[in-house]
């Protein structure tokens, strides 16, 4: 059994982007309903703070953060047609960020094994000078780039399972080798970017992999993806740290998306990430909540992902082939890893 700690907080509650917004305060409510269950209501749990400037600035620009904050206090403000802010959703997106970054110290340093971070405003649409698809504060790469900058780690794998392309991270990151990116999403969808050809640039050449899925896709296309793809090439890149932006919206009955995930699938792909984690990096791996619009599966899957990191399983690897979409990936990322 391995000890899983948590970042949540009902302060998470605040942000609410209007009646019948998908990214509503619910989704916290139904996590904080699961996580205070008998089965849960032991784990640890880590201070959620606020964001310092300094972790945003890591991979934001000063305008960036400045507009955010200015709509503190403000009845609505509304940065795209599917993002706006209430007068509380700047202190929860920093307490979002701050949280992040201090469950990701907490399970460095031992204090827990793993980590989940039950958190919202989600992130990984957040690009550093613009808010945009219901996200904020970028956290998996304010924590991403807290772990290289101050805890001086020489590599962190992340990991984007949501149903849509984390444009933000990948944008941050396509330059840098320090941080792998890796994302299997719908596509063609929001936001529009995930190609295949889309490998990183420069010193991150090779560092940023996409494996676009097609509609209707389902366990055995991402579970084929890990074994044969993801898994080899994280085992190869030998990262320090394991982070996953973890949103459940490729779960079969999302109201977002048309991919087909069955609620145990999140549990082996957990479990091909906790195999990466031990051999790698010590077992250190954290979850981040992203996307997740079925109230319903958003509680069963954060509930077997829990259960999968704290009693880690062999990976149970599908028999099924790669699809054509992961094969022609798999051609591309062989320019530089050996998969």
């Amino acid at each position: 059994m391995r000890s899983l700690g948590l970042a949540i907080d009902h302060r998470f509650v605040l942000h609410d982007a209007g009646y019948g917004h998908p990214e509503s305060p619910a989704r916290l409510t139904v996590i904080e309903q699961l996580y205070d269950s008998e089965e849960f209501r032991d784990l640890p749990r880590v201070e959620v703070r606020h964001a310092q400037e300094d972790e945003l600035l890591r991979v934001h620009t000063h305008t960036h953060v400045a507009s955010v904050a200015a709509s503190a206090g403000q009845a609505l403000t509304r940065f795209d047609a599917d993002t706006a802010a209430c007068g509380e959703s700047y202190e929860a997106a920093s307490l979002a960020a701050g949280g992040c970054v201090e469950l990701a110290d907490a399970v460095l340093s031992g204090e827990v094994d793993r980590g989940f971070a039950a958190v919202r405003p989600p992130g990984h649409h957040a690009e550093r000078d613009r808010v945009m698809g219901f996200c904020f504060f970028n956290n998996a790469a304010v924590v991403a780039r807290h772990l290289t900058a101050v805890r001086k780690l020489g590599r962190v794998f992340v990991l984007d399972w949501d149903v849509h392309h984390g444009n933000g991270t990948q944008n941050i990151f396509y330059d840098c080798d320090d941080v792998m990116y890796v994302s299997l999403h719908q596509y063609p969808f929001y936001p529009g970017t995930g190609a295949i050809d889309e490998l990183g640039r420069g010193a991150g050449s090779g560092c940023t992999a996409n494996l676009p899925m097609p509609a209707g896709a389902g366990d055995d296309d991402y579970l084929a993806a890990f074994r044969d793809v993801i898994v080899p090439m994280a085992m190869e890149y030998n990262p320090d740290f394991v982070l996953v932006s973890s949103g459940f919206d490729a779960h079969r009955d999302d109201p977002l998306a048309s991919i087909n995930l069955s609620t145990p699938a999140y549990g082996q792909m957990t479990a091909a990430l906790n195999e990466v984690a031990e051999s790698c990096c010590e077992g250190r791996l954290m979850l981040l909540l992203e996307g997740g619009y079925d109230l319903h599966a958003l509680q069963d899957c954060v509930g077997g992902v829990s259960r999968a990191l704290r009693q880690p399983e062999p990976f149970a690897a599908p028999g099924a082939e790669l699809n054509a979409w992961s094969r022609q990936a798999a051609e591309a990322l062989r320019a530089y890893w050996k998969i």
